[in-house]
């Protein structure tokens, strides 16, 4: 119940009054049962002494309406308001679990669309010390985990705490010491019982909160890099990751199955010798058998309800532990920050009319690493066209992602027509920019869908979808194809070669209508022909864009206006193609 509490002020509004609506609910369904096991004793007291309930001052009201002259004749309005009262009792049953369901899977479908929107509007430098199988788990498992063992339960447990507690007062009011003895004894049961398997139900909680993410984390690895596991013959090494993960997750979960439910057998058990005892306690009274059954049938009822009870507040309440592990996990993902100009559109705006400058740059990943980038002043006029290269790891996409506002310098400024660029308004800058990788990301969708990346399929530009195809000479591959711009490319592009995946990319960037293109590798993976295609491409771009390209090849950036080099000390060295030829072969 307090691990719930911590979901509370994740919900909405709605969800909010969803919930006093269902707690008004659970009160109705509370009473009813009151009613219900009340209505017991006129109905076996009408059955076997009509002449009592005849004669009592409750009935009267109703023999009067009905206009009743004999004691036999109560019998059947006595049954028919027990049934009434029954069938009343099983309807709000039924509506109270479909409005639990309800809420408690809406609920959670707001929380785990809540998370991945947290998720998505972090910045880069968070994502790039994360696991993507955390964040996958945490999305997807953990939260289906926190909807069916901490939202459900905890309704239900709400409910049946409530119910359980009227069917004590009702039987309290029918027979005091014997329902005080019995609730105070299975109260003690209970009590054992979890103290006995709360310590398991924490270390499950862990198991099941780990073991799903390496059992994630050992899927996507396996089938991320089917090709390399194929070749490498390494099939028997994911699946043992996987049945380490998976074995001890079922293990756990199983455990927890047993522990929630297990009690239930030992308590029906004690439940039915306690009824027997006290029926024949009850037929030692004066009136014998006869004038024990209306309370005797009133207990045996109540029981037949309180034991049920009982078990679900202990089974949800287990259930809620064996979770905890992975509610903690989604309450983290919950509480990341959002921007606080999201809903805001434009919240600033950045001009790109003169060019980019970098003033005393400098980069390193941690205070204690070494520097990656130090000291750099560069300059970049809107409208040019620049290769970076250098070895690898020394520092090419690091420089481009300060550029794209996409990490912060540890020191120095990165200016755009000498405004600063910071955290606030480097949203506004990125709206300037396309990128363009080395691995492009395609999605199992049409040519049109693809390249109008994140834009829904109602609201593509198909004339824009067209002119950027054609920039990036794609106009008459498509052409050639039966669906056109429609035809779909598969899972991946694969499709499509390397070079057409390439072209996409560009259309994609072209799509956006920026200012600024990044190409971080993007030819490095292609033959010589299919990357003369591309460059040929990217050339012949409209000349007012500004065109950064990272290559690895000198040759690649023959027609770049200038070209950065950067030293394996951080340091740069600029120049034009000429230049950097001779330094090469100084």
């Amino acid at each position: 119940m307090l691990d719930a509490i911590k979901l509370w002020r994740f919900f909405s509004l709605r969800r909010r009054r969803q919930f006093w609506i269902v707690l008004i609910l659970m009160l109705a369904v509370s009473i009813s049962e009151i009613i219900g096991i009340g209505a017991v004793i006129p109905f076996l007291g009408a059955l076997t002494i009509p002449e009592k309930i005849f004669n009592n001052p409750i009935f009267l009201p109703l023999i009067n309406i009905l206009e009743l002259s004999e004691p036999s004749q109560i019998v059947l309005p006595i049954t028919i308001l027990f049934l009434t009262a029954i069938i009343v009792s099983a309807i709000l049953r039924l509506l109270l679990l479909y409005a639990i369901t309800r809420l408690s899977y809406a609920a959670g479908a707001d929380l785990s669309v809540d998370i991945y929107k947290r998720t998505l509007y972090q910045d880069y430098e968070t994502h790039l010390s994360r696991n993507s199988s955390e964040i996958i788990n945490g999305i997807v498992y953990k939260t289906n985990a926190v909807i069916s063992g901490v939202l459900n339960p905890t309704l239900t447990l709400i409910s049946q705490s409530i119910i359980l507690l009227s069917i004590v007062i009702i039987l309290c009011l029918i027979n005091f010491t014997v329902a005080l003895s019995v609730s105070i004894g299975f109260g003690i049961l209970y009590w054992i019982i979890i103290g006995y398997t709360k310590a398991q139900l924490k270390r499950n909680s862990v198991a099941v909160a780990d073991k799903s993410t390496q059992m994630i984390k050992s899927l996507q690895e396996g089938l991320g890099g089917i090709r390399d596991v194929i070749i490498g013959n390494c099939q028997k090494f994911y699946c043992r990751l996987y049945r380490d993960a998976d074995i001890p997750l079922r293990r756990a979960l199983g455990d927890n199955v047993f522990i929630s439910g297990s009690p239930r057998y030992l308590m029906e058990a004690i439940g039915m010798i306690i009824i027997v005892f006290i029926a024949y306690l009850l037929t030692q009274n004066e009136g014998g058998m006869i004038g024990a059954l209306p309370t005797l049938g009133a207990i045996a009822l109540g029981g037949q309800k309180l034991l049920p009870a009982s078990q679900q507040v202990y089974s949800t309440y287990s259930t809620i532990k064996g979770t905890k592990k992975s509610l903690d996990d989604v309450v983290m993902l919950l509480e990341q920050p959002l921007p606080k100009n999201i809903n805001t559109i434009s919240p600033l705006s950045v001009a790109f009319n003169n060019g980019i400058k970098l003033e005393n740059l400098s980069f390193r990943y941690t205070p204690d690493s070494a520097w990656v980038l130090k000291n750099i002043n560069l300059s970049i006029a809107k409208g040019s066209r620049i290769g970076i290269m250098g070895e690898t790891g020394g520092g090419k996409s690091t420089l481009i992602d300060i550029i794209m506002g996409l990490i912060r310098p540890s020191n120095g400024k990165l200016l755009i027509d000498d405004e600063l660029i910071n955290f606030e308004n480097s949203r506004a800058w990125q709206s300037h920019i396309a990128h363009v990788p080395q691995n492009i990301y395609l999605s199992d969708t049409s040519i049109s869908e693809n390249i109008a990346f994140g834009v829904p399929r109602d609201e593509v530009n198909i004339k824009q979808v067209e002119e950027a195809a054609k920039k990036a000479k794609l106009d008459d591959l498509i052409g050639s194809w039966k669906d056109g711009y429609e035809a779909i490319i598969g899972e991946r592009g694969v499709k499509l070669s390397g070079g057409q995946r390439q072209r996409i990319g560009i259309a994609r960037a072209l799509y956006k209508q920026a200012d600024l293109l990044v190409f971080d590798e993007a030819t490095n993976a292609l033959d010589s022909n299919t990357e003369r295609e591309v460059m040929s491409a990217i050339n012949n771009l409209n000349k007012d864009l500004t065109i950064l390209i990272i290559a690895h090849r000198l040759t690649t950036l023959k027609q770049c206006d200038l070209i950065i080099s950067i030293g394996s000390g951080g340091e740069l060295n600029v120049g034009s193609y000429k230049e950097m030829v001779g330094a090469e072969y100084k």
